[in-house]
């Protein structure tokens, strides 16, 4: 690990709820077992309502479903909110200090061009974004 990132002094972010990250081209929100649960509980729903509405299963590995349009499953259509905001994966949960997000300047700059939350807003310091890109590694 670096001891001084190019992000050493800390980067902003401060989440506007925009639905933008949620959206958009195709990817991959893999969740964990315990993840699919709380998301379950939230919604009030069962576990295989959750695998026929909201899961894939790609390479023995389990992701979100999104809608043709690139939404997941779970944004509100009409507010461009999370449905599952306080239960949301730990990838959501650590947007947008990803590893690949993070690896160089030109990278963080095309995260605050998607994002409109990314560089704005509360301080992270060095060890909450390193503590943050741990948690995944995407």
């Amino acid at each position: 690990m670096d001891e001084n990132p190019w992000y050493q002094e800390g980067l902003r972010f401060t989440c506007t709820q925009c639905g933008d990250c949620c959206s958009g081209s195709p990817g991959f929100v893999w969740v964990t077992t315990e993840e699919i649960q709380q998301m379950a509980d939230h919604k009030g729903l069962s576990l295989g309502e959750m695998q026929i509405h909201h899961l894939r299963f790609v390479g023995g590995r389990t992701s979100l479903r999104e809608f043709p349009n690139g939404d997941c499953t779970f944004l509100d259509p009409k507010t461009r909110k999370c449905s599952v905001y306080s239960a949301r994966p730990a990838q959501c949960r650590t947007w947008p200090f990803w590893n690949s997000n993070l690896a160089d300047e030109e990278s963080w700059k095309e995260t605050q061009a998607a994002c409109p939350g990314a560089g704005c807003g509360k301080l992270y310091d060095l060890q909450q974004i390193r503590n943050l890109a741990d948690v995944v590694d995407i």
